[in-house]
């Protein structure tokens, strides 16, 4: 299977069309707002490497990787982030997810010897959760975040998206 995933970097605006085709497509949430424009505009200038996932020549995915993330204890220590990481429903258990953080890790272990992500607490990450702990992600001790503020003891939160907790990994820096 693995044979049949290849993987480009977002390098131009055909890219950027075909991916705002495929998401809206897909998802009723989903709004443009320019959001691939930006994500190629940041692959250009070097603060983001944008990831598409092709099965078998087919768009199957896409993933992120901040050299600059929002969330702070990040940012502070200058730890690259996976972000956004979509693997198309249909496309879903054939490796791609897998294939497409072996390149970004690959890409980070280059800058740093750690990388992170965050993934959401509720039922809709549970196979991401899973798939992260078996990669070697753990919890970055930090504890969750809202907006990539600290959640404190007794404070309310809704439990949506925004609702994260972070994961760091050691890269072997000899990838």
């Amino acid at each position: 299977m693995s044979n049949q995933i290849t993987i480009r970097q977002l390098s131009n605006h055909e890219e950027v069309s075909l991916l705002d085709f495929e998401f809206l497509k897909r998802y009723p949430w989903y709004t443009s707002n320019d959001y691939f424009y930006k994500c190629l505009e940041e692959n250009i200038e070097g603060k983001r490497v944008t990831l598409m996932a092709y099965y078998a020549g087919t768009l199957a995915g896409c993933c992120h990787l901040l050299f600059a993330s929002d969330y702070p204890h990040f940012k502070k220590g200058n730890i690259p982030e996976i972000n956004d990481l979509n693997a198309f429903p249909e496309f879903r258990r054939k490796g791609i997810a897998s294939r497409m953080f072996d390149e970004l890790e690959r890409i980070a272990s280059k800058r740093s010897r750690l990388i992170g992500l965050g993934v959401g607490l509720y039922k809709d990450y549970g196979n991401a959760q899973i798939m992260y702990n078996k990669r070697g992600y753990v919890m970055d001790g930090k504890g969750i975040v809202y907006r990539n503020i600290q959640v404190i003891p007794g404070e309310q939160v809704t439990v949506d998206d925004d609702l994260l907790m972070y994961l760091i990994k050691e890269l072997d820096n000899d990838l």
